[in-house]
C-alpha cells in the first residue's frame, strides 16, 4: 500500500471509531459486562482458529530468525486462548468507574453541580509482539466505554486479526456497536504514523513497547499520549535499614523476574551500612547469577565490575544491578531523581522520618518504603488489571487501571439562573 493509501484506511478507521465511541458512552454497566461475558465466549469457541492463525505467526518469526524468548511471548496454545478469555471474566467483575460522581456542590445561586466520570472517547493502542495485549487493551477500554483502534507488531498480525475479529463478532451478539474494537488489519509502517496524525477522531494514543516504538509515537503524535520510557527502578538501603528485610527485598526486586519494567536496576547503600549489609546483599544476588557493576567504593567492599556513568541510566532488563554507595538519604534522592526514569523506587529504613523524607523526595510514579519494587503493578494494587504503568504525571501516573481510562464532565442542573 502506498502512504496515501495507508492514511485513507485508518482515517476510515478512526472515523468510525469515532461513531462508535459516542454509542458505547449510552451502554449500561449491565449491558457491557452482557458484552464482556459474550466476547469471552466467542473466544473460547474460536480456540481453534486463534491457534492456528497464531501458527501462521510463530513459522513467520522462526523463518525471520526472532529469538526465542520473543517467540515464546508471541506463541499461542488452547491453555493461553483460555487465559486471555478467563482475563475478560475478570474485567466484568471488576467496578465500572463510567457514571462516578467525583464531588458535587450546590452554589448559592441554587445551581447543582457534579464532576462525573466518563470515557475518554476513543483510544489507539499501538504495541508489540504479545498478542493477549489486543484483548486486554480493548476489554479494559470497553468496559470503561471507550472506542479503540489496535495496531499491534507485524510479527503477530494473523494472531491479533483472529483476536480482534472474536472479540467484534462476540460482542455484536449481545449488542456491542460496529466498529468498537478495530485493529489495523496491514503491517505497513506508515499506519503508525496516519493513527498519530488522526487528532480529529482519536482523543489519546497508549504506546506500549520498545524505547524506539514510544519516541516515535511521541515524536508524531497529535493528541495526548501516555506512556512510560525506561523502568529504571532503584532501592535506597538507609542507614536505618534491617539486614534481613534488605537482602530479601533487594534479590526479590532484581531477580524474581529480569525482564520487566518494575525490576530492579540500580541498588543505592547507605555508607554507615555498606561494610555490614553489602557482602550479605551481594552473596545472595550472585548466587542468583546477577552480575554487579559498582563504584569505586562499592569494590572496596565487594567484588564487582566497574560502573561506568552509563550505567546510572541503563535499564538493563537481564541479571545486571549497579550499586553506588551513598553518604546520605539526601544523596540518594538526588540521585534517583537525575538518574531514574520516573517509575518506582523504594526505600529499606526502620526509621519512619527517613521513609517519609525518601517518600516526598522522590519524584516517581510510584515511591515504596520496605517493599519489592517488583508490587508496583495495577493487579498487585487490587486494580483488578491494568492497560500499563505511566511514567508522566498526566493525566495518569504508575499504574494505570479502569479509572485512568476515563476523563470528567461537569453536569449542572437548575431552575432558570442567568449571568446578573
Amino acid at each position: 500500500m502506498t502512504d496515501a493509501e495507508v492514511f485513507t484506511a485508518v482515517e476510515t478507521l478512526a472515523r468510525d471509531a469515532r461513531a462508535a465511541s459516542y454509542k458505547l458512552s449510552q451502554l449500561t454497566t449491565e449491558q457491557k459486562n452482557d458484552i464482556l461475558r459474550a466476547m469471552a465466549a466467542e473466544l473460547r469457541a474460536r480456540t481453534g482458529e486463534i491457534v492456528a492463525a497464531n501458527a501462521l505467526d510463530l513459522e513467520a518469526g522462526e523463518a525471520k530468525g526472532l529469538a526465542k524468548p520473543m517467540l515464546e511471548r508471541l506463541k499461542l496454545d488452547a491453555a493461553k486462548v483460555e487465559a486471555i478469555a478467563h482475563g475478560i471474566d475478570q474485567v466484568v467483575a471488576l467496578p465500572d468507574p463510567v457514571g462516578e460522581v467525583m464531588d458535587k456542590w450546590t452554589r448559592p445561586n441554587g445551581m447543582h453541580l457534579q464532576q462525573v466520570r466518563v470515557p475518554i472517547g476513543t483510544i489507539g493502542i499501538i504495541y508489540e509482539s504479545r498478542p493477549n495485549v489486543t484483548s486486554d487493551a480493548a476489554v479494559l477500554c470497553f468496559k470503561t466505554g471507550n472506542a479503540t483502534i489496535l495496531r499491534g507488531g507485524s510479527e503477530a498480525i494473523h494472531s491479533n486479526r483472529a483476536i480482534a475479529e472474536a472479540l467484534q463478532a462476540g460482542g455484536e451478539k449481545a449488542g456491542l456497536p460496529a466498529h468498537s474494537i478495530q485493529l489495523i488489519p496491514f503491517t505497513d509502517r506508515s499506519s503508525v504514523s496516519a493513527l498519530c496524525q488522526m487528532d480529529k477522531w482519536l482523543d489519546l494514543i497508549i504506546p506500549r513497547g520498545g524505547k524506539g516504538l514510544i519516541e516515535t509515537v511521541v515524536s508524531q503524535a497529535r493528541m495526548p499520549v501516555i506512556k512510560h520510557y525506561d523502568g529504571i527502578c532503584h532501592l535506597y538501603v538507609d542507614q536505618a535499614a534491617d539486614l534481613d528485610m534488605a537482602v530479601k527485598l533487594t534479590v526479590n526486586s532484581k531477580a524474581q523476574k529480569t525482564g520487566v519494567c518494575n525490576a530492579l536496576e540500580t541498588l543505592l547503600v547507605h555508607c554507615a551500612v555498606a561494610p555490614g549489609h553489602l557482602p550479605a546483599i551481594a552473596a545472595e544476588l550472585v548466587e542468583k547469577g546477577v552480575e554487579i557493576r559498582g563504584c569505586e567504593r562499592t569494590r572496596g567492599i565487594i567484588a564487582a565490575i566497574p560502573a561506568t556513568e552509563e550505567d546510572w541510566g541503563t535499564e538493563y532488563l537481564d541479571l545486571i544491578l549497579s550499586v553506588k554507595i551513598v553518604d546520605s538519604l539526601e544523596e540518594a534522592v538526588a540521585h534517583i531523581n537525575a538518574h531514574g526514569s520516573h517509575h518506582t523506587e523504594t526505600i529499606v529504613t526502620e526509621d519512619d522520618a527517613a521513609a517519609t523524607a525518601f517518600l516526598s523526595g522522590c519524584d516517581s510514579a510510584c515511591v515504596f518504603h520496605n517493599v519489592s519494587t517488583r508490587l508496583a503493578d495495577g493487579e498487585e494494587f487490587g486494580f483488578g488489571a491494568e492497560i500499563g504503568i505511566s511514567t508522566d504525571k498526566l493525566h495518569a501516573r504508575g499504574p494505570m487501571g479502569l479509572r485512568e481510562l476515563t476523563s470528567y464532565q461537569y453536569r449542572v442542573r437548575g431552575n432558570g439562573q442567568r449571568k446578573l
